[in-house]
């Protein structure tokens, strides 16, 4: 995707139920004005096998990206995120957050998070970060605490996490199909790794 002055370009990509995906995206900041915002939600489970590729080039001043992927992963399931945002010499100015965070629902599965910076610019404002976890003990504890059982607590909990991405797809409609199938799909038995009360 190559982006020309002022242009403003907004993706949000869903991955559930591959057997083995990969997902490549290439952005091209090639004027100044010009703006993206990338969103991305996947959910594994089972040996499931997940790959998001991201490249973000900042090649002119004056842009501006985002990217925020999410991951849910459970099972023996496994997923790879890569992001790497460019920022040029000459693309002063430049505004770049990149955040990638994941949920692990089981201690078998496994995401490889590898967030990059490679700025060659001065005067720019950059950040990435990557997390992954499991579900909060204290918060599932403060659910169950109010009459929830362990599994719609550990549910309530997961659906939380994904609705930050399923809630930027601006369609009405879809935004809904999307929250059906992504809330049909949480595992049943979504209970947490580390310590519970």
């Amino acid at each position: 995707m190559k982006q020309e002055k002022d242009s403003n370009f907004r993706s949000a990509s869903f991955i559930l139920g591959a057997a083995l995906a990969r997902n490549d995206m290439e952005v091209l900041l090639d004027a100044p004005g010009a703006y993206c915002s990338l969103n991305g939600l996947y959910l594994t489970a089972d040996r499931q096998h997940i790959d998001n590729l991201i490249s973000i080039d900042h090649a002119q001043p004056n842009c501006t990206s985002r990217l925020n992927y999410k991951g849910i992963l459970d099972g023996r399931s496994r997923a790879v995120f890569g992001g790497e945002v460019v920022v040029r010499r000459d693309a002063q100015k430049s505004d770049a957050e990149q955040t990638d965070k994941n949920l692990i629902l089981s201690t078998q599965a496994e995401v490889d998070s590898k967030p990059s910076l490679l700025i060659y610019a001065d005067d720019v404002k950059c950040s990435h970060g990557a997390t992954a976890g499991h579900i909060d003990a204290d918060t599932l504890f403060y659910l169950r605490s109010r009459g929830l059982d362990l599994d719609a607590a550990s549910r309530m909990l997961v659906h939380a996490f994904a609705s930050e991405i399923i809630d930027t797809v601006k369609p009405e409609p879809l935004r809904e199909y999307l929250d059906i199938i992504f809330t049909a799909a949480i595992p049943d038995k979504s209970l947490p790794i580390g310590r519970t009360r």
